[in-house]
């Protein structure tokens, strides 16, 4: 995976955080922690988007859900 370098201004407590968490679980570097951190933001975001989609009613759904095979024959 190519990397792009970014220059992040953070509070001295997140920074400590980084660096304790990173001693803490083996992490090789400050950056593989954000990643891992950024990693979990963007599936927090794609759950809260599947969450939303799911609530959407399709009609079409309603008519296949409806067929007429009964449990069974799945």
């Amino acid at each position: 995976m190519q990397s792009q370098k970014l220059s992040i201004s953070l509070s001295p407590s997140l920074v400590r955080f980084i660096e304790s968490y990173r001693v803490a679980k083996g992490c090789k570097s400050r950056s593989q922690v954000i990643e891992e951190a950024l990693t979990l933001l963007q599936e927090r975001e794609l759950e809260e988007a599947y969450r939303e989609a799911s609530q959407e009613i399709d009609p079409d759904w309603e008519l296949t859900v409806a067929d007429g095979l009964a449990d069974e024959t799945w």
